[in-house]
């Protein structure tokens, strides 16, 4: 037995105890002649102490511990006499009578703390080593408890898990697919599935009428902090159920995570906003409801009502009103405007109107309109002495909206609006079915081709699809989407009709979905489905900036895992059993 106890269960109450403990030293302090240890293992930190004046030997070999040497003792459970609050164990401490060096360790590239001395690459790097802090090891095990609640939760909800292939057919609508070559079938490929969206269609149309999973999905796309190559749904779908059925069964889901894990209550019924609705007040399908700043429309105002031609000129004039902000600098509001310049907002521009404590009024274009303008503005906007009113305005409404947005959510992050122990948590429904590609020049889903239309709508797609709403339904938390679903098509006919809407021929219909097609016409039952993305829940809800801390073993910023260097080249045999032969393009 290499342990009786772990390093984090001892307390006052097993003082006496004889024990054997295993882990990792943390780290080690000689005082006089006295060596104290910390011994780390998954569950905790227990102190160890080596008496010289009882086994100079022992002490002397304790000495000689290195930071991360993995080591067995035997001693006795003794109450400390300097108390350590701070840890659970910080009552008790062992007197070691044993010492084993179960394996030495070279001295670590950073230190194996909460607060560690390593940047992202090196730990990326020893990832191995980084899973052993206490605060990366957290959000696994913390990934392990929700995984095990919705486990729990479905399957009291009938649903039966049911395991999809990895190895599918590549269906190119929609981001890039990550590909496997066939060395059985020389010259066609495999695709890893983006979701197990068919397969699961399927499933219902097997009478499986509810079934989940939690399902590893892939997408070649470029990346960022809510986004990773590989990544895990919490993937769902059921038969003979409505939209309210299925967002109500979900919002129970999350109503239990947040409360038995976060001691967060959320309201009895989440407020649903439509898509439309969403833009227009905070230009964001996923809009951050933690703090207030909605847009306000102030065409009315200003277009045509003074002498500002960008004004003037403009299709859409947006504001939002940041409360006691009136104070800010010149070099604060230069700091905006650069902002809102950035590639990735794509502003021209930033106007302000700052309403002063003493009630003068100052506005980067006070030329150009009367006084009396920016009264109306100050009334429309409701804001009130020492309040800053930012403004930006464009040709295009939407587009002015999401850059807007970045507005808003950088002051909100810069007031301390964005508080991640606050949760505020809403649906985003009726999206529009389509969306125009200006890469591909036509329509494209939203969400995916198997998205039911909303019935009212169903006229309108032939005339004016890009008028039609989804019967589509996103899950969002303080500004992330965590999951999102649909009333699926289950008639073929009205299959066919989306395909044909998308540039599909019958022929290409057939040749990537005829199997989905054919299956719909032995009685295939209404469905709908959801998928929540696990490594975006679990970073939500452990306040973490970025999903990478909440996966075991996460690639980097260039989709590289730097600890196994992967992807890397194939030898050349592996190339030629697979009938493979490599043109790279040379780089200028």
């Amino acid at each position: 037995m290499y342990r009786t106890n772990t390093c984090g269960e001892l307390r006052l109450s097993d003082a006496g105890k004889q024990v054997t403990l295993a882990g990792w030293v943390q780290r080690t302090r000689k005082m006089g002649g006295m060596t104290f240890v910390d011994l780390r293992d998954r569950y905790g930190l227990t102190q160890l102490v080596f008496n010289e004046a009882d086994n100079e030997e022992l002490c002397t070999r304790a000495n000689k511990l290195g930071r991360e040497f993995c080591i067995q003792i035997k001693g006795i459970v003794s109450e400390r006499e300097s108390k350590n609050a701070k840890i659970p164990t910080g009552d008790i401490e062992i007197l070691v009578k044993e010492l084993n060096i179960l394996s030495e360790s070279v001295t670590p590239p950073f230190t194996i703390e909460d607060d560690t001395d390593g940047g992202d690459d090196i730990r990326m790097k020893y990832r191995y080593l980084d899973l052993r802090r206490p605060v990366v090891r957290k959000n696994l095990e913390l990934r392990h408890r929700m995984t095990t609640m919705i486990r729990n939760f479905l399957d009291a909800q009938n649903f039966i898990e049911v395991e999809t292939p990895i190895l599918i057919g590549s269906t190119p609508e929609g981001a890039r697919d990550f590909v496997v070559p066939s060395r059985m079938n020389p010259g066609q490929f495999y695709a890893l599935p983006q979701s197990p969206q068919t397969l699961k269609q399927l499933l219902m149309v097997s009478g499986f009428d509810r079934y989940f999973q939690i399902a590893k999905c892939f997408r070649d796309e470029d990346l960022r902090a809510d986004r990773q190559p590989e990544f895990t749904q919490i993937d769902c779908e059921m038969s003979f159920v409505d939209q309210e059925d299925v967002t109500s069964l979900f919002e129970e889901m999350c109503r239990q995570m947040f409360k038995n894990i976060l001691g967060v209550e959320l309201p009895a019924k989440l407020q649903q906003l439509s898509w439309h609705e969403a833009m227009r007040r905070f230009g964001s399908d996923k809009p951050d409801l933690r703090f207030g700043m909605e847009f306000v429309e102030l065409m009315d105002v200003l277009k045509g009502t003074g002498s500002f031609s960008v004004f003037n000129d403009a299709e859409y004039i947006g504001a939002i009103c940041v409360p006691g902000c009136a104070n800010y600098t010149r070099k604060q509001l230069d700091q905006l405007t650069d902002f809102v310049k950035r590639p990735q907002v794509g502003a021209k521009g930033m106007v302000y109107v700052k309403y002063n404590e003493d009630g003068t009024v100052k506005s980067s274009i006070d030329k150009f309109y009367a006084p009396e303008i920016w009264q109306s503005v100050k009334e429309k906007m409701g804001a009130k002495d020492g309040d800053l009113v930012l403004m930006l305005s464009g040709d295009n409404a939407n587009k002015t909206r999401v850059q807007l947005c970045a507005l808003r959510l950088e002051m909100g992050s810069r007031l301390g609006l964005r508080d991640k122990n606050k949760f505020e948590c809403l649906w985003i429904v009726d999206f529009p079915l389509f969306e125009w590609s200006d890469e591909e020049q036509r329509l494209m889903s939203m969400h995916h081709p198997f998205t039911m239309p909303n019935p009212d709508d169903i006229p309108l797609l032939e005339t004016e699809p890009e008028k039609v709403r989804a019967k589509a339904y996103d899950f969002v938390c303080n500004g992330v989407e965590l999951g999102g679903g649909s009333l699926r098509i289950h008639d073929g006919k009205l299959q066919e009709k989306m395909f044909k809407i998308l540039g599909f021929t019958p022929e290409k219909a057939m040749a990537q979905f005829g199997f989905l097609i054919n299956a719909f016409k032995y009685g295939a039952p209404p469905h709908a489905g959801l998928a929540f993305g696990l490594d975006r829940f679990v970073s939500i809800m452990a306040g973490l900036d970025s999903i990478r801390d909440c996966i075991a073993f996460p690639k980097n910023n260039s989709g590289r895992d730097v600890m196994l260097d992967a992807p890397s080249a194939l030898d050349i045999k592996q190339l030629e059993e697979l009938q493979i032969k490599l043109d790279l393009r040379q780089e200028n």
